[in-house]
């Protein structure tokens, strides 16, 4: 087995360096420091990424349906799961119109 490190040690600049690492790099016009504000508006990478979180987040839960009602709702195609939960979401309503009564 080899005795080289997968990674190599990384060598820090020396006050000196890093003073005049910065100084040249603020002496560029094409990679000015952030400022203050655009730094405050950065945000991480991972919370742009994929969709939005809802405001009304569906719960996961193990149901046991008939085979004919499930028959029924993949018989209507891509979808069928939320076109179930809209005929449940409509019973509720219903159910808590009459409950108003």
């Amino acid at each position: 087995m080899s005795n080289t490190s997968k990674h190599p040690a990384v060598a820090m600049p020396t006050a000196a360096e890093d003073r005049a690492i910065t100084a040249a790099a603020k002496a560029d016009p094409d990679a000015q420091p952030l400022t203050p504000k655009q730094l405050k508006a950065m945000v991480p990478l991972r919370t742009l990424r994929g969709r939005p979180k809802s405001e009304n987040p569906k719960l996961l839960v193990s149901v046991r349906y008939s085979q004919e009602v499930l028959a029924y709702f993949k018989s209507t195609g891509e979808g069928w799961q939320s076109r179930m939960d809209g005929v449940l979401r409509d019973y509720v309503t219903r159910q808590a119109r009459r409950a108003q009564r």
